[in-house]
Order: C-alpha cells, then structure tokens, then sequence
C-alpha cells in the first residue's frame, strides 16, 4: 500500500491566517472558531511570516503571563517556520516533526502558495510508527558515527 501524502492527509483544507498586527487573543479566537491549533501568520501579499499555535500560546503568552489582548501574534510567534510540499509523505513529514520537535507543518505549493497546515493529528498511526522507527534508526546512524 503506498503512502499517503501530507495534502492527501490533512484534515482541513482552508488556510487559517491573520495579519502580523493581530493579538495573541485574535489568533486564540481564530483557532477556537476554526477547531484547529496553529494559525499562520501572512502579510498582505500572502507572503507566510510565522506560525502560531497552542503550545506558543501556553508557553509564550500563558506560562509568562503576558496579555493576550495586548501581546501581538509577531511577539509570539515562531518566524519562518518549516515548510513542506504537498507531496511529502507522510511518515517523512512526521519524522521531520520528531527530529526538530513540533507538530504543525505549513504545506507550500508552486508559486509559494499555502495549501494549508499538515498537522501531527492527521497522521494515522501506522505513519506515526514509520516515523518513529526512522528517527530510531537515524539516531542510531548518528551515534555510530559519532
């Protein structure tokens, strides 16, 4: 059975985005409203700047107890974040997630354009154990060459 791809995968289809002026209560309400956890952050020409998600919230905003009505998404946010293709597998999208320790992917086309997020939530567990065994197997390359 060949694998699916990250496109292939993911759960919703239209892009979550604000502006870079937004707040950090802004981009909370979008993701509430949008069931999803990480917004992007692009300015006016579509060009992506950053990514927001729950985990920035809770240890960027929440743990040092910043406002979120007066604390901007810009503040917060991750910048330039990792991207990948639409036709990414994705136990590779996965491992990706393991080796640089996140959970959400922004997922660019041609012409450098946002086809969405691929989420850690999309993958199936067979893909999550690929990855997994991967990431094993690289770190085991890694510590054999010292």
């Amino acid at each position: 059975m060949s694998e699916r791809t990250v496109f292939q995968s993911m759960s919703q289809r239209h892009v979550v985005s604000l502006g870079p002026n937004a707040s950090v209560w802004d981009a909370a309400c979008v993701m509430t409203r949008a069931n999803c956890g990480s917004v992007l952050i692009m300015d006016t020409p579509g060009t992506l700047l950053g990514i927001v998600t729950e985990r920035d919230l809770m240890t960027r905003v929440l743990a040092k107890a910043l406002d979120p009505q007066t604390t901007g998404v810009s503040e917060i946010m991750t910048r330039n974040p990792h991207c990948v293709a639409p036709e990414i597998s994705v136990s590779d999208a996965v491992l990706i997630m393991i080796e640089r320790g996140f959970r959400h992917l922004p997922i660019v086309g041609a012409g450098s354009k946002i086809l969405g997020v691929f989420s850690v939530r999309d993958a199936l567990p067979r893909e999550i154990g690929n990855a997994v065994s991967l990431a094993e197997f690289h770190e085991q390359v890694n510590d054999a060459l010292g």
